[in-house]
């Protein structure tokens, strides 16, 4: 099977955006538990010089992972950006010491961390922020408004969401156009969960949402290979093809849909190295009925 290289976001608007389709998570660029600097932090620059020479042109940050260090070290590898380079961050969030998430969801809230991530990126505009649902959000409405406010503004240029149902997604969509969604998608887990950290939304049930409308889904966590039951598949078809199960699921995000946007992240420049070759790996329709 082949699979298109590429994927367009905000197609339909005035600035479309064209990437090639396996981009990059930072989160894992931090230290123990999303927080501080990296063990290794000669190592995370190293991977983000990387992901531009080997043509990944879309990166995915948040100014809560570290705190603010993801985006610090971003600019750190890469400033003065690349002309197509796709810089994703997120609001919503925020940490406190203990390391625990909470929502930083008003308005106001909403303002402080675009100007921050704007500030520490050294952007005038960011180019595509996600609305991040939190474990105990109230006001989606509210927060969204204040999205397309921002974007009205010129700080942002599309907006997305992230973990989100079909209910928030159509709604948001009502409100304006939605460039992208960002909700936990991989072989293994695709459907919602929940856990200490409160839910966490598959997009299993709004993938043909994105289908229909043509909205780029981007997937987190997708290499999560904890389930209940053990499934041996991807390790057969990775057997198959010499290479490791982390390639294979990243393969099968890719032939799953061609709106799909995986963004593997990873700490170690070996694996990093390993995902970008994830790309060329062709599964046949015998290995996706297989996978299904």
């Amino acid at each position: 099977m082949s699979i298109a290289k590429t994927i367009t976001i905000a197609g339909k608007s005035s600035h479309p955006l064209t990437v090639n389709r396996l981009g990059y998570g930072t989160m894992r660029l931090t230290g123990p538990g999303i927080y501080g600097e990296p063990p290794r932090r000669d190592e995370a620059l190293e991977i983000l010089r990387q992901t531009a020479k080997h043509g990944i042109n879309f990166l995915d940050t948040a100014d809560y992972y570290g705190e603010d260090v993801t985006n610090r070290l971003i600019a750190e590898a890469l400033y003065p950006y690349n002309h197509d380079l796709v810089i994703c961050t997120k609001v919503g969030g925020a940490r406190k010491p203990d390391k625990s998430w909470i929502p930083f969801n008003k308005p106001e809230n909403l303002r402080t961390s675009i100007e921050n991530n704007l500030r520490t990126l050294k952007l005038d505009q960011i180019t595509l922020v996600h609305f991040r649902v939190m474990h105990g959000d109230s006001g989606f409405e509210a927060s969204m408004e204040a999205m397309f406010t921002m974007q009205q503004e010129g700080k942002i240029l599309h907006v997305g969401v992230s973990n989100v149902d079909a209910e928030e997604l159509q709604a948001a969509m009502r409100m304006g156009a939605i460039a992208t969604v960002e909700n936990m998608y991989g072989h293994a887990q695709r459907n919602t969960m929940t856990g200490h950290g409160g839910v966490t939304r598959g997009a299993e049930d709004i993938l043909h949402i994105c289908e229909e409308n043509e909205i780029p889904l981007i997937p987190f966590f997708s290499l999560l290979t904890a389930n209940q039951k053990k499934d041996t598949r991807v390790a057969t078809i990775a057997q198959k093809y010499g290479v490791s199960e982390a390639q294979i699921n990243i393969a099968w995000l890719l032939h799953r849909s061609p709106w799909m946007l995986p963004i593997p992240g990873t700490s170690s420049l070996k694996h990093f190295e390993e995902n970008v070759r994830a790309a060329d790996i062709e599964l046949s329709q015998e290995d996706m009925d297989f996978l299904a």
